[in-house]
């Protein structure tokens, strides 16, 4: 996967705009300006599209499991699958868990994950604890759950020889991710550890600085842009030049 590919894609869900960019209009239409946009971003590297689609989402109320969150249809997978797989994108399932356990998500998902192109991405800010209301307080995970997920995604990619499977989590603040350096380096899984910050460009790098400080050497770096927040709060978005710059340069961008 690394150094041969940079990362560059959008996030979304059907019919819900503001989830981010995938949402809007037709895949097709979004993945050729993933394509074209993402000349600017490939810094030498061979541009590898992304599709981040919200698998898992996370609610305020707890539904009829009390887990806070719902599991998007298999039907809504098939489509963004088929179209990953014309475009000869990368499909990562993104998973806001609510109060259940990543590793139960992830493996709701295997009969997708078995498929080369396919992998998962972990949304730490959304995982909370029994008696915590996602929303109302900031969810968390630990290097240990963390790399629960990647044993399971490591026997997974041997049983089915596949390809390196890649597993991104995000992280707004440092303190979402505890004792990162539980997470251990796995056979056939790269990681990718992707900062949320939203805000000024200022603000967005100084996030990323923090995060960043806090990252094993074997975890490489993302970073997320968000058309309408950080226009919002801090004028305008960063651009490829800022963000290649970066040091650690960032090897996943992804647009929300």
């Amino acid at each position: 996967m690394f150094p041969r590919y940079r990362l560059f894609g959008y996030s979304g869900y059907p019919g819900a705009p503001g989830q981010g960019r995938l949402g809007i209009g037709s895949l097709d239409a979004r993945m050729k300006e993933i394509e074209q946009r993402g000349q600017a971003w490939r810094g030498g590297r061979t541009l590898l599209p992304v599709m981040e689609l919200i698998a898992v989402t996370v609610h305020g109320s707890p539904g009829r499991d009390g887990m806070y969150r719902s599991r998007t249809s298999e039907a809504i997978i098939k489509r963004w699958h088929d179209a990953a797989t014309r475009h000869k994108a990368l499909l990562l399932l993104n998973i806001q868990p609510g109060r259940a356990d990543f590793i139960d998500e992830v493996k709701h998902f295997e009969k997708w994950l078995k498929y080369p192109n396919v992998g998962v991405a972990l949304d730490p800010e959304w995982a909370v604890g029994k008696g915590q209301v996602p929303g109302r307080v900031f969810g968390s995970t630990t290097g240990r759950e963390l790399n629960d997920v990647a044993l399971y995604l490591s026997q997974l990619t041997a049983a089915n020889a596949l390809p390196q499977k890649v597993m991104l989590f995000h992280q707004l603040h440092v303190t979402i991710v505890k004792k990162p350096k539980d997470l251990r380096p796995q056979p056939g899984v790269v990681y990718i550890n992707s900062v949320d910050g939203i805000g000024s460009p200022g603000a967005k790098v100084a996030t990323f600085q923090r995060v960043m400080k806090t990252r094993p050497s074997y975890v490489h770096p993302g970073f997320k842009l968000f058309y309408s927040e950080d226009v919002k709060t801090g004028k305008r978005l960063m651009t490829a030049k800022e963000v290649l710059r970066l040091r650690p340069q960032p090897e996943y961008v992804l647009f929300e």
